[in-house]
């Protein structure tokens, strides 16, 4: 060996050097973070794997043949180690395998450095073999990841199952009245929707704004689809070859949260279903709840509270059918359907200013993003108001206006319901009370109408709350269509402290019980909790129990002792977190995913905002488990179909110096807030590796499907792949299924298929209703951040599905692409 050493050449040294440092830095690193955590009571696999790795760089440096064989051992354990933490699945293995195996092909162009001798030529074999078998081990991991999570026994259609309709319109933000997003239409079904081409693209010139994301669903009604933008510039497209009819601009000002969902739709030519407006029993709060506020007395049944037949139109037969547009900037549009035209006798010049009897109303502080849901002759209206900015913010009114006139139905201000239209003069509406962001449904035969409620601003500080905001936070609640007094409430979280407000459409289905069927609720939320109530009382259908949650809030603040658990039914997407669920794209990065998991608190979904020197993790974070794309019904097989985010985040309050509150990273745009005090500051992060790779394993988005008969879930699969994922913001182009981040919702039809968009890739996808396989998808000219929707034409009788493409949620790309798909 010495007569080696002296005829090798100095190459060979320093590449053995420089390989040996840099195995031994990363050698260093692990072994510096696997000590730290196994001080905070982790695992001991990376200080071990550190100092093994160290010695290898060491050994490498030196140019010993022994430094294979040691990494042979790394591997060998590393390989054993990953299949028992992370079990044979793609996702859990990559980040344990997939960077060592890399490492390893990088030591073997190092080991030849070393003295020739069969040593060096079994180290080299080692550590090739080792390598190659953790590659071999995720690649035969792989297939798998496509029938991730699909039905072993497919989801049979029932015998009273209601038939397949040759012609269906989309007249509602969600279909019909109780947003079930389902189509009775089977023209596009399982066997032949494979076959699905694009009949015709539209776009419609939005240009791209920072703030701006396009979340619109649609409507259709005969030969016409209508369109809204980001800033509420309403668009009429032919139905069948997306040509432009007509458009509407509003010309407002973006600012730093542009939404629209939808439009409404009102027919005046038509009689329709009259609304009893018969009072239903109001129900006790939850127990354990703060007292909600007193319900209007019962009165007896009397004549239809809501006169819903035709009404007379100003200006004879122009705004005889009529588009409802809400906007940015608080106001309210009444639009000819035909034309486009402002309808004359609707406010001022077609126009309603949503901002009266608001009060005080900085820019951007106040105004709407969801679908207005119109019923009868009423449109009703809730109110978006910014986020932990300040206490006293504009009231979270929710209010009826007619929609011929523009006057004010009715008014229910949650603070003070002796309110019931405008606020007396010199007065406002109570400010500072949780808001209806999100879309109402309605029960036309029972006349009522179901708010999700919000919670109060700002969203992670709540001590200084109202007995009403108390009462009604994170609630949905029954208001009397022909009055808006409330007739029933339901609390999903008492004292919300964690932002997990109502955001899903309430869906109204028949839901099977003990004998037959209910008319029931269905309450999606964040905490991933589904909550099944009779609609005409507020009962839970399915059993709700109190359970008690961690204590331990900021100084100044307090926590409920108990939350309600929906314990009949599935719940989506919250399984407790642990440290072998950490993740991240490489060793180094996993690791540092479980020493930030270690040093936060997490005690379960309610673990109470944390501090700067400690924050806890909230999961699911605030954008769910569910969110605002709600989910969609199966009429036919009775399934529930729901889609998840699957995203924590880290949530900390300081105390704050002045009255003013901290903006986290994703409010940075958002306007200034006023002084105001706010007794802490609130900051919450996305749960990230220093590459910025969720730090927990996927599935981070799934598509769920459960069985209402049997309540449980018949499949669960990952919504998107990881083609454009990848550490630092970059895409991967691998087309393997991952499960993405996507607030969208699902859409399902008679045919038996479920149609979603709503992910980090560029695809609309069609789903299985029976057993949750991918049986199409297309690729859109940007990613949908929007809910689909379907519809067949009256003139072709052809089946459409339609959705707008204008971004993905976390995607600064913007574009402004509506796309239509048929058969051909």
């Amino acid at each position: 060996m010495a007569a080696a050493e002296k005829t090798a050449g100095w190459p060979a040294r320093i590449w053995a050097a420089i390989g040996g440092g840099l195995v031994a830095l990363v050698g260093v690193l692990l072994l510096a973070g696997g000590g730290w955590l196994i001080f905070l009571q982790g695992s001991p696999y990376y200080m071990l794997a550190g100092a093994a790795v160290l010695a290898t760089g060491v050994l490498l440096a030196r140019r010993h043949p022994a430094a294979g064989l040691v990494y042979g051992v790394v591997l060998a354990v590393t390989l054993a180690w990953g299949l028992w933490e992370g079990g044979f699945e793609f996702w859990p293995l990559l980040p344990r395998l997939f960077a060592p195996a890399v490492l390893g092909l990088f030591i073997l162009l190092v080991i030849p450095a070393a003295p020739k001798g069969r040593l060096r030529d079994y180290a080299g074999l080692a550590v090739a073999a080792l390598s190659v078998a953790c590659v071999g081990v995720l690649g035969a991991a792989v297939p798998a990841t496509f029938s991730w999570g699909q039905a072993e026994v497919p989801a049979q259609i029932t015998g009273a199952a209601p038939p397949a309709e040759s012609a269906s319109d989309w007249r509602y933000y969600g279909r019909d009245p109780g947003g079930s997003r389902y189509a009775p239409v089977d023209q596009i079904n399982r066997e032949n929707v494979g076959d699905l081409k694009v009949a015709w693209t539209f776009r419609t010139g939005e240009k791209p704004n920072r703030g701006s994301q396009d979340q619109n669903t649609p409507l259709q009604v005969g030969d016409t689809v209508y369109v809204c933008t980001p800033t509420n510039v309403v668009i009429a497209v032919d139905a069948d070859t997306g040509k432009e009819k007509w458009r509407h601009d509003p010309k407002v000002k973006p600012g730093f949260w542009n939404r629209c969902r939808g439009v409404g739709y009102w027919d005046g030519s038509q009689p329709k279903v009259a609304l009893s407006g018969t009072p239903a029993a109001a129900t006790p709060a939850a127990k354990g709840a703060p007292p909600p506020a007193k319900a209007a007395p019962a009165k007896k049944p009397a004549a239809p509270a809501v006169q819903t037949t035709a009404a007379p139109t100003p200006g004879g037969p122009l705004c005889r059918r009529r588009i409802i547009s809400s906007t940015i900037n608080a106001q309210l549009f009444a639009l000819d359907a035909e034309t486009g035209q402002r309808c004359p006798g609707f406010g001022q010049n077609g126009m309603v200013n949503l901002s009266t009897g608001i009060g005080e109303m900085k820019p951007g502080f106040y105004f709407q993003t969801s679908t207005p849901t119109v019923i009868g002759n009423n449109v009703i209206i809730g109110g978006w108001v910014v986020d932990n900015q300040e206490l006293a913010e504009p009231s979270g009114v929710v209010r009826a206006f007619n929609v011929v006139t523009g006057e004010l139905s009715w008014a229910w201000d949650l603070g003070n319901p002796d309110i019931d239209k405008l606020p007396p003069e010199g007065q406002t509406y109570t400010r500072g009370t949780p808001n209806v962001w999100s879309t109402a449904a309605f029960d036309p035969d029972l006349g009522l109408i179901y708010l999700p409620v919000g919670n109060a601003t700002p969203d992670y500080w709540g001590s200084h709350r109202s007995m009403a905001s108390e009462a009604y936070s994170s609630s949905v609640v029954a208001v009397d269509a022909a009055t808006g007094k409330m007739k029933w409430a339901f609390q999903t979280v008492h004292h919300d402290v964690w932002d997990y407000d109502v955001p899903a459409q309430p869906m109204l289905i028949d839901f099977p019980v003990k004998g037959g069927t209910a008319p029931a609720l269905v309450q999606l939320t964040k905490r991933g909790q589904i909550f099944v109530l009779d609609r005409r009382t507020g009962e839970p259908l399915t059993r709700v129990v109190e359970v008690r949650v961690p204590g331990g809030a900021q100084p100044g603040e307090w926590v409920f002792p108990t939350q309600p658990y929906s314990v009949e039914m599935p719940t989506i997407g919250v399984e407790r977190l642990t440290e072998e669920k950490m993740w991240g794209a490489t060793p180094l990065d996993q690791l540092a995913c479980r020493i930030k998991f270690l040093s936060v608190r997490y005690e379960g979904d309610f673990t109470p905002p944390g501090s700067p020197e400690r924050p806890s993790l909230q999961y699911p974070g605030n954008a769910g488990g569910m969110n605002w794309g709600s989910g969609a019904y199966d009429a036919r097989r009775g399934l529930l179909i729901v889609s998840d985010v699957r995203m924590p985040q880290t949530v900390s309050l300081a105390k704050s110096d002045k009255p003013e509150v901290a903006l986290s990273r994703a409010d940075k745009d958002r306007p200034p807030p006023s002084l105001k005090a706010i007794a802490y500051k609130a900051r919450n992060d996305w749960f990230l590796s220093p590459v910025f790779a969720p730090c927990v394993q996927p599935p981070h988005g799934m598509l769920t499907a459960i069985d209402v008969r049997t309540r449980q879930v018949v499949w669960q699969a990952p919504a998107g792949t990881a083609e454009s994922q990848a550490p630092f913001g970059l895409q991967s182009h691998l087309p393997i299924p991952i499960g993405t981040i996507g607030i969208g919702g699902p859409i399902t039809t008679a045919g038996g298929v479920t149609f979603r968009a709503a992910t980090t890739d560029p695809y609309l996808r069609a789903y299985d209703n029976a057993t949750g396989k991918v049986l199409w998808k297309a690729r859109l000219p940007i990613q949908s951040s929007a809910t689909p929707m379907t519809y067949v034409s009256p003139k072709t009788g052809k089946q459409y599905v339609v959705v707008a493409a204008g971004g993905a949620s976390m995607s600064p790309a913007k574009g402004d692409y509506v796309v239509a798909y048929a058969l051909p």
